[in-house]
């Protein structure tokens, strides 16, 4: 009978212990062992870049794009820049009217640049990158009398540089550049969606494209 009894009440007083002290451990966490204190933190970033909100707007002595990370005005940047407005820098995408890739190339230019099968180039991301390289000094070629003659002046309030030009022959080919600077602006080609040789000369304008060496046989080559 006594054990009954101490059954009864020695096995749930046994786990109310357990439970309290898991619950309520006397246990504490000594939050000096976390302090920095002492150390030698070295920052990268300007304590008042660092809390400029973005409500803020665009730091006075910073510049920077919005739409994808800052690249500078390099060839890198300008190529990237170009590749975000065409695909948003999709290697594998096909538009409605069947151009391919990052740059948005047509397969009649990619004959022109040695390339003859679209499917492998589509899921070749560095044929890619060296079809839009040769593709510009081809370009730069093709325009070399033009970026010589036009560059530095104003057409329809766009100041015309080599990158502007060559972003415009991306768009719309050599001969229409040529079409577009020699008329002064009277002829300005539109593509399928809209954009014009003089808005690709105005927002590409200004990249340093010195890396671009002209050759009239450029070809893109793995």
């Amino acid at each position: 009978m006594l054990k009954k009894i101490t059954n009864y009440f020695v096995i749930p007083f046994a786990i109310c212990v357990i439970l309290m002290t898991a619950l309520f451990p006397k246990t504490t966490v000594d939050m000096t062992n976390f302090s920095t204190e002492g150390l030698e933190l070295n920052y990268t970033v300007s304590e008042d870049i660092a809390m400029l909100s973005p409500a803020e707007g665009t730091h006075p002595t910073m510049t920077y794009d919005k739409y994808f990370p800052y690249l500078g005005k390099s060839y890198l940047g300008f190529k990237e820049a170009l590749a975000f407005k065409e695909s948003r820098g999709n290697y594998f995408t096909v538009n409605d009217f069947g151009y391919l890739g990052k740059y948005q190339f047509g397969a009649e230019t990619l004959k022109l640049l040695g390339v003859y099968n679209p499917q492998f180039f589509l899921y070749t991301p560095e044929l890619q990158e060296k079809a839009f390289l040769a593709n510009s000094e081809r370009n730069k070629w093709i325009l070399r009398q033009d970026i010589a003659r036009f560059v530095g002046k104003e057409i329809h309030g766009v100041t015309i540089t080599e990158s502007g030009i060559l972003a415009a022959a991306h768009l719309a080919g050599p001969g229409s550049v040529k079409k577009f600077l020699r008329s002064f602006g009277g002829y300005n080609f539109s593509d399928a969606y809209g954009s014009s040789i003089s808005h690709y000369m105005k927002r590409f304008s200004g990249y340093d494209t010195s890396f671009i060496k002209p050759n009239r046989k450029a070809k893109a080559i793995l």
